[in-house]
């Protein structure tokens, strides 16, 4: 289960990114998650996906 608290969230994606996948779509897909829904969490917080750099900014 992923965590409820959007900051907490962003700390685990982002390790998850740099340790195990080569990009959002395949951690995802991993892990059943919603991406759409993901990056909207995250968004909220003002984050967002940069591919270049595999991570949330």
């Amino acid at each position: 289960m992923l965590p409820g608290d959007p900051m907490m969230l962003l700390s685990y994606i982002n390790t998850q990114l740099r340790d195990n996948y080569a990009d959002l779509t395949e951690l995802c897909n991993n892990l059943d998650v919603d991406e759409l829904a993901l990056c909207r969490i995250l968004a909220s917080i003002d984050y967002m996906y940069d591919p270049e750099l595999n991570k949330f900014v």
